[in-house]
């Protein structure tokens, strides 16, 4: 079995170690003999989404997410028609706030992709710190640590869990992410998935089965180190 992943503008959105989430895919893949390969985007490169079995977003400034989306807005036909079949998103932070309607700040609104229906506001105060979410996905946590200044609605959407410790999508403290089809958008970086290998092997699993159309059951990894560090964490900020 192999994998395409997709990162897109990795020069623009890498504000938070977003290389570690491409990493981690690629090694959780080999581990298994699954052979991970990336294809890295620039500006203006041309991007054919049907070669493509995981796209990830990453974080980046307000003035980056600009140029992104300017470039985006041409794709965006393709881009929706990749995530309504079915292919798998990793987003992240400001590539999170891109797959929404827009994202207002102050008197100026950006506009997204709409890819998924959420949209973005930007408060008084930036949300940081460490951050513990409980997914329905997973029965371990899901732990890391968000920085950002937008609040994030996503309607009648599902949300990636609920927060135990930490912000989330708002300052309301409730609910963090967003779970659309085989997309996950989150405000969760340090990168993500080392801290989380569960969800690591979720986006993986998620491709392989759109890709092969069948089931696909994952070989068990040793993960007693990250269990180890989650466990620890989530003590510290209980």
């Amino acid at each position: 079995m192999e994998l395409t992943i997709g990162h897109l503008y990795p020069d623009l959105l890498n504000l938070y170690g977003d290389r570690g989430n491409i990493r981690c895919l690629v090694k959780r893949a080999k581990w298994r003999g699954i052979d991970a390969s990336v294809k890295e985007f620039q500006l203006h490169d041309s991007i054919n989404f049907h070669e493509l079995d995981i796209v990830l977003l990453g974080g980046g400034s307000d003035r980056e997410e600009r140029l992104v989306c300017d470039e985006l807005t041409a794709i965006r036909d393709d881009f929706k028609e990749y995530v309504e079949q079915d292919g798998v998103v990793l987003a992240i932070c400001g590539g999170y706030q891109l797959l929404g309607s827009y994202y207002q700040m102050g008197d100026e609104v950006l506009p997204g992709l709409g890819l998924v229906d959420l949209y973005t506001k930007q408060g008084e105060e930036r949300l940081i710190g460490d951050i513990i979410i409980h997914s329905d996905l997973f029965p371990m946590p899901i732990t890391g640590f968000e920085n950002h200044g937008g609040r994030t609605y996503i309607n009648n959407n599902k949300p990636l869990g609920k927060v135990y410790k930490g912000f989330g999508n708002t300052d309301a403290r409730d609910y963090e992410g967003i779970c659309y089809r085989n997309v996950i958008g989150t405000y969760l970086h340090g990168p993500l998935l080392p801290k989380n290998p569960m969800l690591c092997d979720y986006v993986l699993q998620k491709a392989l089965e759109r890709k092969y159309q069948k089931p696909i059951t994952l070989e068990q990894l040793d993960d007693t180190a990250e269990q180890l560090a989650n466990q620890y964490i989530c003590e510290r900020l209980h």
